[in-house]
């Protein structure tokens, strides 16, 4: 009979970088690394990795996020957009915004920020699979999927380990990886980051999204459109299926009593609901999926790095989808790491010490506290009711559309282009 201590440990597998996360951030920050030469492991709970033949149907899927031109470049650096192209993705050269509750408007226009498209409407399986594809088959990565973590163990925390030599995780097969750098890319619900004992800043929108898909009477013609409605954005998102780009990705933004109210309406109620609510711009509408639901909390880390440690994406902050920035700001944090990591392993320094992880975290943390900022200042702004108020803000959009150069400025911050990129985003 054999006891406990008679059983072999299995051996503890070592890497230069382990993410945990495999999902949009944590797979391109992995396929940066593992281009560069690193040897990576990606963990992720889910049991196999997403391929393209899987992500698409007839019917888009109902999460969809606006890629920047900036987030293009960086996926085709990666080898993934060509495969995204082929599969759907929807170009836009135009976005409207008004107010329903006045007269004031702005529409923007790739061809007056000097560039071929605004951005590109595309479901995040597609980007989720092509992403994918360029991991699990490469020689320096090492994926474990359908795993999930038993514990972060720190070297700072047992004095028989060098400090200097990263850190452990601990998988609930029984396996040990050991790396000089962990990264969460596990979502806004990280678990790692729980486990590092990172602090999160919370704050409610009391809103919940609502979203599905439908077809339109008119086409979208290329253009994104949005409307504050009594300070709830409705978003209707451009989408060709098989050259029909009469569909639509919806995002209503809502009270959590008016989105229970409209996920309980019938398909053909909630179409006339839409329809009603966007002013019929592109005509009767109609549903195409159930409506989906889920809340709107933006948080934000209250830091991102430790030693040896760091967090990118939505385990370090998540967004308000008001602007469909929350992905580009995670593929820019993914960049940004993967610039800083890769430049101190090349050279030979430490590359999982705070004194680089921290050069990351300067270069995104100012970014992403402005969009998160800005965030809620839109959603201050649009929901108030105060007359003066809402004058103001329909002056403002009305005026702002005259002004070309000022749109101009606006427009290359919307289109990624802020401070200084990363050299695969350039």
């Amino acid at each position: 009979m054999h006891t406990d201590s008679s059983i072999a440990k299995p051996p503890v597998e070592s890497f230069e970088a382990i993410i945990v996360g495999g999902g949009m951030v944590g797979s391109a920050l992995c396929a940066l690394l593992a281009q560069a030469g690193m040897q990576v492991a990606l963990v992720e709970a889910k049991p196999a990795p997403l391929s393209l033949e899987n992500a698409t149907s007839k019917l888009p899927a109902p999460r969809v996020s606006a890629l920047t031109p900036v987030s293009q470049r960086l996926l085709t650096h990666l080898g993934a957009w060509p495969a995204m192209q082929k599969t759907r993705v929807t170009p836009y050269q135009g976005m409207q915004v008004w107010d329903a509750e006045g007269s004031g408007e702005i529409a923007f226009s790739a061809d007056e920020a000097g560039v071929a498209v605004l951005g590109h409407i595309v479901e995040n399986a597609v980007t989720l699979a092509a992403l994918n594809s360029q991991v699990v088959d490469h020689p320096n990565v090492t994926p474990f999927f359908g795993v999930r973590l038993e514990a972060l163990q720190r070297a700072s925390a047992n004095p028989s380990k060098q400090a200097s030599s990263g850190d452990w995780l601990i998988l609930d097969d029984g396996r040990q990886l050991h790396a000089p750098l962990i990264i969460a890319a596990d979502g806004a619900h990280s678990v790692l980051r729980e486990m590092a004992g990172i602090e999160v800043a919370s704050d409610d929108m009391q809103q919940e999204a609502v979203v599905t898909t439908v077809t339109c009477v008119k086409p979208h013609g290329g253009a994104a459109r949005q409307a504050f409605i009594d300070g709830r954005p409705l978003a209707f998102l451009p989408l060709t299926v098989e050259e029909n780009d009469h569909y639509c990705s919806i995002v209503w933004s809502t009270t959590p009593e008016h989105a229970a109210e409209l996920s309980e309406l019938s398909r053909e109620a909630l179409g006339e609901a839409l329809g009603r609510a966007f002013g019929y711009r592109l005509g009767e509408v109609t549903v195409c999926d159930k409506a989906h639901r889920f809340p709107l909390v933006q948080r934000h880390a209250r830091h991102y790095v430790q030693p040896h440690f760091a967090l990118v994406g939505d385990a370090a902050h998540s967004i308000h989808p008001l602007a469909g920035q929350g992905v580009n700001l995670g593929l820019m944090d993914a960049a940004v790491l993967a610039e800083e990591v890769v430049h101190a392993w090349q050279r030979g320094a430490p590359w999982g010490e705070l004194s680089t992880l921290r050069r990351y975290e300067r270069r995104r943390r100012f970014d992403n506290s402005a969009m998160l900022g800005l965030m809620k200042g839109f959603k201050v702004l649009f929901g108030s009711h105060d007359p003066a108020l809402t004058l103001a803000r329909n002056l403002g959009m009305s005026g702002m559309n005259q002004l070309v150069p000022l749109k101009r400025v606006l427009m290359r911050q919307a289109t990624g282009e802020r401070g200084r990129l990363p050299l695969t985003c350039r």
